[in-house]
């Protein structure tokens, strides 16, 4: 093959291998990028409700005590009722990273326990036996909390966050009802029954911290959908007093919250 054909045919293919590339390039370079800005928040107010649901409250170790005047001892078994929760609040967005809110929070739920002790159960109750409680109380809670947020970093809508609050929770107990039943010991029960005894409930303002983890979704430039995770600590106090009485060493809850965000700006 002549020189002269063999360059012309090279440089050829060279042009065509170029040609791939450069449309390979432009490929690359009209490729779709993530968007990490979308819905990138504004400063300025927004407005927040929420509800929560709380599957279990409390620790493993018994946390409750009561005493009838006679006997005293822990509750050995626990456990609450009506999870659902609900709350709304105020806040303000500072930048893109720092936003802070106040909101009022509320729940409610069914406390049910028992205990035993080793003394007999009071009023004719024969020596040497031991006596056993069944008690049931609900209650109702509200407050305030002062709540700070890190948002991490939006992509594509998606931001997720961590967050951090204080602020008081006023409990309020109702009447506690509690059943007492015999238990041999040393000594035989022989049939002895006991009557209800109810005892009024306890209410006052304890101290309350929160941790939270999440994740929002921007629907638009104004609405904020937010799915989380929240542990709060309530400070212990009263249940019940009267003829007896009753403490809980506090609520520890732990939610899974879903609410919306609406910015007013």
């Amino acid at each position: 093959m002549k020189p002269a054909r063999l360059f012309a045919i090279t440089a050829l293919a060279f042009t065509a291998v170029a040609g791939s590339a450069r449309a390979e390039d432009k490929d690359l370079i009209d490729a779709p990028e993530v968007d990490i800005t979308a819905g990138e928040p504004k400063a300025g107010l927004y407005l927040r409700a929420d509800l929560g649901y709380s599957p279990w409250t409390g620790d493993d170790d018994a946390s409750y005590r009561f005493n009838d005047g006679v006997n005293s001892g822990d509750f050995d078994d626990s456990r609450f009722g009506k999870p659902l929760s609900g709350g709304a609040g105020i806040g303000y967005q500072f930048n893109d990273l720092f936003r802070a809110d106040l909101t009022g929070e509320f729940f409610e739920g069914t406390f049910e326990g028992s205990g035993r002790t080793a003394q007999p159960c009071s009023g004719a109750a024969p020596a040497g036996t031991g006596c056993s409680y069944d008690g049931s109380a609900d209650f109702r809670a509200y407050g305030f909390m002062a709540n700070g947020y890190v948002d991490i970093l939006n992509v594509s809508g998606f931001t997720p966050y961590v967050g951090a609050g204080i602020g008081a929770t006023h409990v309020a107990w109702g009447t506690f009802t509690a059943s007492p039943s015999c238990v041999d010991g040393s000594g035989a029960c022989g049939g002895a029954t006991f009557a209800d005894a109810r005892y009024a409930g306890e209410d006052g303002w304890r101290f309350t911290y929160a941790l939270m983890a999440g994740i929002s979704y921007s629907v638009s430039d104004r609405v904020k959908l937010d799915i989380g995770y929240r542990f709060s600590d309530i400070a212990g106090g009263a249940m019940f007093s009267g003829g007896g009485s009753s403490e809980d060493a506090g609520l520890r809850r732990h939610e899974f919250r879903a609410g919306v965000r609406v910015s007013l700006w």
